[in-house]
């Protein structure tokens, strides 16, 4: 099995003109259908689904096809990165999955490896400041099962990464108990309620990332 890493990214405001139709029309886009070609030889070719009375007051595409409220666009690109999936497919990262809602666009796209993970998102953001990373999960290697989840500790306060460390060296984790709660809040010089807030914040917001939703 080839071993990759899936990358879930947002935007919080219409970064393409997909999003931006979605978001005129109230719709909510949750697939797309792409032909990426690598510039400059080739065009790329994005279809999509939109679910609007009429889509025409907000749009100047007209449809290839309408069934009902349904329409279904089709956009051609000019080989340029105007859009965060031409950028993607100028590294040749196929995208899982695509969502967008109120102007606000999540991306799930798959990277090879590390490297090139690095320079994907540093693409993104150089293009797209207000990216904002949500999770990368490594795809399990050969026959195993098991999955490395990155985990990103920015999402911490300060605060909280010092009470994680601070139980973690103290032993409160270890069965049995090298410290408990009052010693540890001590050693922080913080009452044992403020330290068990600390503590379930940090992990719950950690337990978000090892714990991937879908």
């Amino acid at each position: 099995m080839p071993s990759g890493i899936r990358a879930t990214v947002e935007f919080d405001s219409p970064v393409c003109r997909i999003a931006s139709i979605a978001q005129a029309t109230g719709s909510i886009v949750s697939s797309i259908s792409t032909s990426v070609a690598s510039p400059p030889d080739s065009v790329s070719v994005t279809e999509f689904a939109v679910d609007s009375e009429d889509p025409s007051e907000h749009t100047d595409l007209e449809p290839i096809f309408s069934y009902g409220t349904t329409h279904l666009f089709r956009i051609q690109h000019d080989g340029g990165v105007g859009c965060p999936c031409e950028c993607l497919g100028e590294f040749g990262c196929p995208i899982d999955r695509y969502f967008t809602q109120n102007g606000t666009l999540t991306l799930v796209f798959h990277a090879a490896d590390y490297e090139q993970l690095q320079a994907v998102i540093g693409a993104l953001r150089e293009r797209f400041p207000d990216v904002d990373i949500k999770r990368l999960v490594r795809s399990p290697k050969g026959d195993s099962s098991e999955d490395n989840i990155f985990v990103d500790r920015a999402k911490l306060t300060g605060r909280q990464l010092e009470v994680l460390q601070t139980a973690y060296e103290m032993g409160y984790f270890e069965r049995p108990r090298r410290a408990n709660a009052t010693e540890v809040a001590a050693e922080l010089d913080i009452s044992q309620s403020t330290f068990s807030e600390h503590l379930a914040a940090a992990q719950t917001k950690l337990l978000g990332d090892i714990l991937e939703e879908g």
